[in-house]
């Protein structure tokens, strides 16, 4: 609004005592203080409303004049309830200064200029949004998208104020408005995503309000009209998989036009996703044919050459057939019958990219087909790392949970589970099979350990970790028990750590010197700890056997 419009409007009881040139300038806030120096909480723009009790003298109305000129405030607004008349000293330094200075009645409460200028300013903004967000409507509708979410998100910088990002479901960022600058903290996003994912299987409306730290965001779910047509879908079939938008700020006490205008926003984003969820169709077309080639024992040559076709798709301007990768997912929910195989695909095409990467074309290189309740994603690598410095490319089991654990367990709540496996690089169509069955095993060995979202990759299947987790849980406690209980009661009465140094003994593969020397102890203390472990257990500690035995012991217990 501007200037000229408070001072036609007689209710708020305005006189002008200088700046008649000024009166077009355009007011985007209102600020009330007290302070000699305000400048901290000053953006540019505001009607200032003061009470005159900085001043304590003339020489003090130079100063906060500049102060505020500096800040680019549109106006002053004095009261006279204190001082009467305004000064003289502060009208002039305003004059020196280009700023308009109102006088307020002492029969005016600042909360009726305040309560006036935020309905007024709040009421041209959302019409200015209105309206662009009609032409960007507009626009999609007629063409090509306009430049993505990201196009969306500065509207609400622009014309509310507002930083604003779109999450992932498991916190990546996907878009982020320019006033929103650099990107969420990862902690930060996780938790956001994590809140909107629980709320909405409580069946929460939205917008969810969240405090993190001193800072509250509202949070809105973008909710694809391609994916949740039928409004009688149960929430489980997409909760996994849906965008969010964060927005910083409290929209508790928003009226009820800012809300829809977020909620178009919403639904503009949700027109972006749609777009780009309908090229996923080749690569899953893609992903559903190698899947049954490999499936059907079909030759290496056929898998080959149809890898040769998808290869462009997956990987454009490569133009070579990378080295793949296959993750398998299973996402069931107790007792409900909820296909979930359909679920897990649009879950992999979600995760299953660098939690870092931000923008919404992950999936332009991920396949993900679906069989009855598992989903099947075939990862193309561009690049496999060298053997020499033992490092490993491509997605790893234990960097994938991280990233996904926290956030999707609250989606999941207490009666849905998620379980992945991850298999090893191979680079040519004769590995895909042999890779489809690690992945799937990998899986079961995930889905054989507690928790609600659990991964296993292909290194724990050439190890003793891949047996542990198929022993029932009542062998498992006879086990330790028989070997372990004694020495734990042993140590518990004598405070001898028995068991300390039986883990060092076995850590240093029997070596005395080895384990005296880390525990700190003299080799003839070791002995004669180790002399007891095996009088308390009936074990001799030089044996291959006991050895293995206590060890499985140690990592059951």
């Amino acid at each position: 609004m501007r200037l000229r419009a408070l001072l036609d409007t007689d209710a708020l009881g305005l006189r002008l005592l200088g700046g008649e040139d000024e009166l077009d300038r355009t007011v985007r806030g209102v600020m009330t203080t007290d302070l000699k120096d305000p400048s901290r909480y000053l953006s540019g723009g505001e009607l200032v409303l003061t009470g005159l009790a900085w001043r304590h003298g003339a020489a003090d109305s130079e100063p906060f004049v500049r102060i505020l000129a500096a800040a680019g405030v549109a106006a002053l607004a004095a009261g006279e309830a204190e001082l009467g008349d305004v000064p003289e000293d502060l009208i002039l330094a305003c004059v020196r200064h280009r700023l308009p200075l109102f006088a307020v009645h002492e029969s005016v409460a600042f909360a009726t200029i305040t309560e006036h200028v935020v309905r007024q300013v709040s009421g041209e903004r959302a019409g200015d949004l209105a309206a662009v967000v009609d032409r960007h409507r507009r626009m999609m509708t007629s063409g090509p998208a306009g430049g993505g979410p990201d196009v969306v998100l500065d509207l609400l910088g622009t014309d509310l104020d507002l930083r604003a990002w779109v999450l992932s479901p498991t916190g990546r960022p996907i878009a982020g408005s320019k006033l929103a600058g650099a990107a969420l903290p990862a902690d930060v996003s996780a938790k956001l995503a994590a809140e909107h994912l629980a709320a909405a299987r409580t069946g929460r409306r939205g917008p969810h309000r969240v405090l993190v730290g001193t800072t509250t965001y509202s949070l809105f779910p973008i909710r694809s009209s391609g994916r949740s047509a039928a409004a009688s879908r149960d929430v489980r079939e997409t909760v996994l998989s849906d965008w969010l938008l964060a927005v910083e700020a409290d929209a508790g006490d928003w009226p009820a036009e800012r809300l829809d205008l977020l909620q178009g926003v919403t639904q503009l984003i949700a027109v972006e996703r749609d777009r780009r969820d309908a090229a996923r169709t080749v690569r899953r077309r893609l992903a559903q044919e190698v899947l049954e080639l490999v499936q059907t024992g079909a030759a290496p040559a056929e898998i080959a050459a149809r890898l040769r076709v998808a290869a462009p798709v997956l990987l454009p301007g490569l133009g070579a057939a990378p080295h793949w990768q296959v993750v398998v997912a299973r996402v069931e929910w107790d007792g409900e019958e909820i296909e979930g195989g359909p679920v897990a695909q649009s879950l992999l095409e979600e995760i299953l990219v660098d939690p870092l990467t931000s923008g919404p074309e992950h999936s332009d290189r991920i396949a993900v087909a679906h069989t009855g309740e598992e989903a099947i994603a075939l990862v193309p690598l561009a690049a496999v790392s060298s053997e020499h410095d033992g490092s490993e490319s491509g997605i790893l089991a234990d960097a994938l949970l991280e990233a996904v654990r926290d956030p999707l367990s609250a989606g999941l709540n207490d009666d849905g589970r998620l379980t992945l496996g991850v298999s090893a690089a191979v680079h040519s169509a004769e590995g895909l099979r042999g890779a489809l069955e690690e992945a799937r095993h990998a899986r079961r060995v995930a889905a054989a350990r507690p928790g609600r979202v659990c991964a296993a990759g292909h290194q724990e299947l050439a190890s003793h970790v891949l047996l542990l987790p198929f022993v029932p849980d009542d062998v498992r406690r006879a086990f330790t028990a028989r070997l372990l209980d004694p020495l734990r009661d042993y140590d518990r009465r004598h405070r001898a750590e028995l068991i300390p140094t039986l883990e060092a003994f076995l850590d240093c593969d029997g070596s005395w010197t080895r384990c005296a020397t880390r525990l700190h102890l003299h080799v003839n203390t070791l002995r004669y700890r180790v002399g007891r472990i095996e009088q308390l257990t009936g074990r001799d500690l030089s044996r291959l056997e006991d050895k293995l035995d206590f060890f499985l012991a140690l990592r059951m217990s």
